[in-house]
Formats: structure tokens, C-alpha cells, sequence
């Protein structure tokens, strides 16, 4: 099969850092590190990320290289001369299932972004003088959580967004958005970054983000890290799987995973001084939780100069971060929809925007209103969502992924890993460790990732 290639390095890896910045980065991570204690969370995430974050990268990358075919195919096809079981398929479909349910809600949060940038620019959201969180509180339960039509609304601008990218395919679509957005985005959070380190008072946020408090790094804190990688870097996902099947077979395959982390690493950071010296700053809470971003910031920018301004620019942050990873995320149940129902592109894109809208995006939005009261596992269906997902499919899916390559791949996984690659040393480190310690690694956080289902 014809398939096309990334028009160079730089094209794959700013996709692929897109891919994994996303809300893990810019939303999951600060309020994580927030409710975890600050330096103690970012030094142990460091940690996981060349422990777990960088081999999985690599996993993921061979499985999709070797193959040049979708994320459920690329674990059934034939390679140097063998056959493997049709079964291995069930681990690329837990990944579109997965998928699936971060799309669900993914696309909401987008709209959730949105609304913020419209009402901000409209002065619904008046942030010229200063406000209170009973105010901020009010404006989300009002415009979120109890206004499902406008959301709706909202929510389909962001998923047409990402229909005008995708259907221009991977060069003229999601290849050319990366390389104009992934700049925009880091100017834009270097500026916010400027400004708020720059606040009275911002060294104290600073220090509770990078001194760590080495009583607080446990191993519950550890496992739950490990957790946050998963998700930071679009591991399970079949995102990893579906951008290298595009690579070529000269690509440093080493190379592209560990500059992928380490970037992912730098904006999850530079997301952080975005937040924590402007909280210090200005005496409000670092542990607020998931609302950190939408009930918390916008106090803060209310105290600065140009606080409209200020909060425009952070939520239009917000939405690239987003888009750069929502177009990845579709583009996993796009490419395994053209290519098992041979439709066109247009056809497929359309197919899946609208299936996932309905079965996943309405649902996700009516649940916090008309349809609050239905619970799945003690939660509502945006956060059972997130949870089935993050917690379950991808868990398993890169325990899969591992096993696949450490154990039925063998040979043929160093082989296709040592393409580009001089230091064989390396490739035998790497491959012994997924075979026998990564799947390890998965299992103790996919057991952890469940104990509140089964521990009340």
C-alpha cells in the first residue's frame, strides 16, 4: 500500500508534541501538581516520564512504523514472514473504544474554552476590575454547567474546526496547521509566562512549584503519576500508533520519542508558571482541583492590567492546545474508518465527527444538566468518560502494546527500532525493559487506577 510519509522530522515531531499537549498539559497537569503538594508531583512526573513516558513512545512507534497501517491492523499484519493472530486485533480496538471516550468530552472541554473567549470578548465576562470566586462560580454554573444549548453550540464550532483540517488530509490539513499553531502557541504561553513570573509576590509560587517536598513523593503519588503519563503523552490512545504509521523506515526512531517527551515535559512545566506565581501572587488557592482553570484564573487576571486582555490570550492558549490534540485524536477513528470501510476522506471525517457528536459529545454536555442524574460507576457520563478511559482502555491498551512487542514482535521490534539507529546497546536495553518491566509498570497502575470503583 501507497501510503503518504511526513514531509520531514520537524513535521512529525510538532505533530506529535501537538498531539500530546493538548489538556493533559495546559488543564490535568497544573491542578495535579496544585493538589499534590507542587515541586514534590512536577519532580516525580519528571521521573515517570523517562521511566514509562519515553520506552512507551517507543512501543507505540515501532507497532505503527512496522506496519504503515491503522491502529487495530497494525496488530494483525504480516511482517518478515509471520502471521500473527487476528486476536491482537481486540488490543487496537480498546484503543479506538478509549479514543472514543476521550473524544466524548475532549470536544467539550473545547467548547467549554470557547465560551470563555467569546464571553470575555463580548464583556460577559467583565475581567477589567477585580472579581470574587462566588462570581466565577456563578459564570460557570450559569454559562457550563446549566446551558446546554449554547454549549452545544460552542461545541460544534470546535469539532467544525477540526473538520476544515481534517478533511485536507495529513499534508495539506493537520501537517500545515502544525507548523503555523505549534509557534503560536508557544508565544503565546512564553507571554503569559513573562508576565505573570514578573507579578509581586510570583517567587513563592515559584518555589512551591519546583522545591519539592520529598515527604510527599509516596508511592500512591508515584503510581498516580505514572497514570498522568498515559494520558500527558496520548499513550493508548492509538494516537502514537496512527501518526508513525506515516513515518518512514529512515526515521531515528529515538530520537522523535525522547525530543516528543521532552517537549510534551517543557509546555507541561511553562503551563505551570503560567498559574502558580500568579495564584501566590495574589493569596488564592494552588489545590482547587479540576476547576483551577475556569473558576480560579479568571480571579486572577481580574487583579492585573489588561486582565481582559491577558485572560483572552490564556484561553485562546487554551483552544490551540486543544485543537492541536483533538485533530490527532480523530484522525486515529479516521484513518481505521477509511481504511476497513474504503470510503473517501471526506466521507470518513464526516462520519465519525458526526457519530462521536452524537453518541459521545450530547451526552457528555447533558450531564450536567438534564441528564445529571444518570451515573455510571458513581459518576456522571462526562466524568465516566474520562475515567473508562483513562483508567481502563488506554491502561490496558499500552499493557497490550508492550506485551505485543516484547513478546510477539521479538526480534522484528528491535529491527524495525534499529532503522536510523547506530548504538544496538541501546535497542537491547529498551526491548528488555518493555518485555519484562513496563508490563509491570501498566498492570500496578491499571490495579491502582481502579481501586475507588472497588475500595469505598
Amino acid at each position: 500500500m501507497n501510503r503518504y510519509t511526513w514531509s520531514s522530522s520537524l513535521a512529525y515531531i510538532l505533530t506529535t508534541a501537538g498531539a500530546t499537549i493538548g489538556f493533559g498539559a495546559t488543564w490535568r497537569f497544573p491542578y495535579s501538581v496544585g493538589v499534590n503538594g507542587g515541586g514534590a508531583y512536577v519532580l516525580t512526573f519528571i521521573i515517570a516520564m523517562f521511566l514509562l513516558g519515553i520506552p512507551m513512545i517507543l512501543v507505540e512507534n515501532v507497532i505503527g512504523r512496522r506496519a504503515h497501517k491503522n491502529s487495530v491492523d497494525a496488530f494483525s499484519a504480516t511482517y518478515q514472514n509471520k502471521n500473527f493472530s487476528k486476536y491482537w486485533k481486540i488490543v487496537g480496538i480498546m484503543g479506538l473504544i478509549g479514543c472514543f471516550g476521550i473524544i466524548a468530552y475532549y470536544m467539550v472541554l473545547g467548547g467549554y474554552v470557547i465560551t470563555y473567549i467569546w464571553n470575555i470578548l463580548i464583556g460577559n465576562l467583565d475581567l477589567s476590575t477585580p472579581i470574587t470566586q462566588a462570581i466565577t462560580k456563578e459564570f460557570y454554573d450559569v454559562n457550563i454547567k446549566h446551558s446546554p444549548f449554547h454549549i452545544t453550540i460552542y461545541t460544534l464550532i470546535f469539532i467544525f474546526l477540526n473538520w476544515i483540517v481534517l478533511v485536507r488530509g495529513i499534508s495539506n490539513g493537520i501537517e500545515a496547521s502544525m507548523k503555523f499553531l505549534m509557534p503560536l502557541l508557544f508565544i503565546f504561553l512564553i507571554a503569559i509566562v513573562i508576565r505573570n513570573v514578573t507579578l509581586p509576590g510570583a517567587m513563592e509560587g515559584v518555589k512551591f512549584y519546583l522545591i519539592p517536598n520529598f515527604s510527599k513523593i509516596t508511592p500512591q503519588l508515584f503510581i498516580e503519576v505514572l497514570g498522568q503519563v498515559f494520558f500527558a503523552l496520548s499513550l493508548g490512545f492509538g494516537v502514537m500508533i496512527t501518526l508513525s504509521s506515516y513515518l518512514n523506515k529512515q526515521e531515528n526512531l529515538i530520537k522523535t520519542s525522547v525530543i516528543t517527551a521532552i517537549i510534551n515535559t517543557i509546555i507541561a512545566l511553562l503551563a505551570g508558571f503560567m498559574i502558580f506565581p500568579s495564584l501566590f501572587s495574589f493569596g488564592l488557592s494552588p489545590d482547587s482541583g479540576p476547576p483551577l482553570v475556569f473558576e480560579v484564573l479568571p480571579i486572577v487576571f481580574s487583579h492585573m492590567h489588561f486582565g481582559s486582555i491577558i485572560a483572552w490570550a490564556f484561553f485562546t492558549l487554551l483552544l490551540i492546545a486543544a485543537f492541536t490534540t483533538s485533530v490527532t485524536l480523530y484522525e486515529v477513528l479516521v484513518t481505521a474508518t477509511q481504511e476497513k470501510l474504503n470510503l473517501s476522506r471526506i466521507a470518513s471525517v464526516t462520519l465519525v465527527l458526526a457519530l462521536t457528536f452524537i453518541a459521545g459529545n450530547i451526552p457528555s454536555i447533558m450531564a450536567y444538566g438534564p441528564w445529571s442524574n444518570i451515573k455510571i460507576l458513581d459518576r456522571n457520563i462526562f466524568d465516566a468518560f474520562d475515567f473508562i478511559s483513562a483508567n481502563i482502555f488506554f491502561v490496558l491498551t499500552g499493557l497490550g502494546s508492550a506485551i505485543f512487542v516484547g513478546w510477539v514482535l521479538g526480534d522484528d521490534a528491535k529491527d524495525e527500532l534499529g532503522n536510523g539507529v547506530k548504538n544496538k546497546n541501546i535497542i537491547n536495553i529498551w526491548f528488555n525493559y518493555v518485555k519484562f518491566i513496563i508490563p509491570i509498570i501498566i498492570f500496578v497502575v491499571f490495579i491502582y487506577g481502579l481501586k475507588d470503583v472497588f475500595i469505598k
